[in-house]
Parts: C-alpha cells; structure tokens; sequence
C-alpha cells in the first residue's frame, strides 16, 4: 500500500503517528533557533494531516478550513518573528483548531454502529489532538497572565511548550506527577477544565466500546438491550 492510500484510507492513524513522533523529536529542538524553525515545520504538517482528518468525517470541512488556514500563517509569523502578540494568536486559534479536530473525530467515532480500523485509531488520536489543544490553551494563559506556571527548575521563567505539553499529558491521563503546577488562578481553571474533559473522554470511549460489544453480542432478531 502506497503512502497516498495509507494516509487517505488512515487519515487518524497518521495524525496520531505524526503527534507521537514529534513528542520525540522536540527534545532534540527546544531552545534553538533553528529547532523551533524546524519544529513549525512540523505543527504544520501535523495541521494539514488534521484537517485531512477532519475531511474524512461527517464534520462540517469549512470549520476546519476556517480555521487552519489562518492557524498556518500565524505558525509563519510565529517561527520568524515571534513577538507576543503572533505567539498569543498563535496559540489561541491552535486550541480553537485542535479542540474542533478533537470534537470532529469524537462525532466521527460515533457516526455509526460499527467501528472501522481508522474509528479505533482516532480513539487514540483524539486524545492526543486534546491534549494539544490544552498546550496550546496553557500557552495563551501564560502569555496574557505571566508567572501561570511554576516548577522545580527556573521558577521564575515562563514555561517552554514542550513543559506544557507535559502538563497538559500528565492532566488529561490523570498522573499529576506535579513538577510543573500551575500558580494563578486562571492556570487553575484550565487545568480543572482539563481534568474534567479527560474523565469525560474516558466515559464516551467506555461507553462506545461497551456498546460496540452489546451489540456483537446481541443474536440476529433478538430483542435490543435497553
């Protein structure tokens, strides 16, 4: 199977591929120039493979191109210039088009009663795709009131986005390893909003898969489970 197949027929699966590689390759990029060059680089493949994604499912494509069109332009400005306010803007349409992304594979995981390869890769692609749209969120909070977020190394200094998005990860999946707690009161309300959601997310999942199962389990012709 040819890429162009693997990605028009898995477009979650890839996205999720993309998101996970990156969480690896930051490490290799933060704090340089050029790293944070090259790592826009890479949050824009990683938008252009989510608004394929996003296509693919029953959700309304103009959002998303509303959306992604402006968010690329600012990841530009972003990675040239990277004053307060492209970095703001940035971050603000990035959570407003990673929480729409999120939304649309949800909708597209619960679009029938039946569950494609790609509808189990988008399980996991959602999840990701949330926890970038709260990195992103921890970003614009931090921007517009600084001193958010504190840890162990440099208390002073803002967060880098790939601390954030280890807070947001550590949020969402319920660790709270707290080396990285949020000060204001602000932060904290995204955090809550965060925790919350991920609760949320395990409980549409569960019931999906509970559901999907009752129904293989169900005989041809029998009466339906109420």
């Amino acid at each position: 199977m040819t890429p162009r197949r693997i990605l028009a027929r898995y477009p979650c699966a890839v996205l999720m591929v993309v998101q996970l590689a990156s969480i690896l390759v930051y490490p290799f990029l933060d704090n340089r120039s050029l790293g944070r060059t090259l790592f826009s680089v890479v949050s824009v493949a990683a938008v252009a493979l989510a608004v394929y994604a996003v296509r693919a499912t029953p959700a309304l494509t103009w959002v998303s191109l509303t959306l992604g069109a402006p968010l690329l332009v600012l990841t530009a400005v972003e990675a040239v210039h990277p004053v307060p306010w492209a970095v703001l803007a940035s971050a603000v349409v990035h959570a407003l088009f990673y929480g729409y992304t999120c939304y649309a594979m949800i909708r597209y995981m619960f679009a029938d009663d039946h569950a494609t390869v790609d509808e189990v890769w988008a399980t996991g692609a959602a999840f990701t795709v949330l926890a970038w749209a709260f990195t992103y969120a921890y970003s614009a909070v931090q921007i517009v009131w600084p001193g958010s977020f504190t840890a162990g190394v440099d208390p002073e200094q803002p967060r880098s986005w790939m601390e954030l998005l280890f807070l947001s990860v550590t949020t969402l999946t319920s660790t709270g390893l707290s080396d990285i707690v949020p000060l204001r009161a602000h932060a904290r309300s995204v955090v809550m909003l965060e925790q919350i959601a991920g609760m949320l997310y395990l409980a549409l999942v569960v019931a999906r898969i509970g559901a999907l199962l009752a129904r293989r389990q169900r005989p041809p012709g029998g009466p339906s489970v109420s």
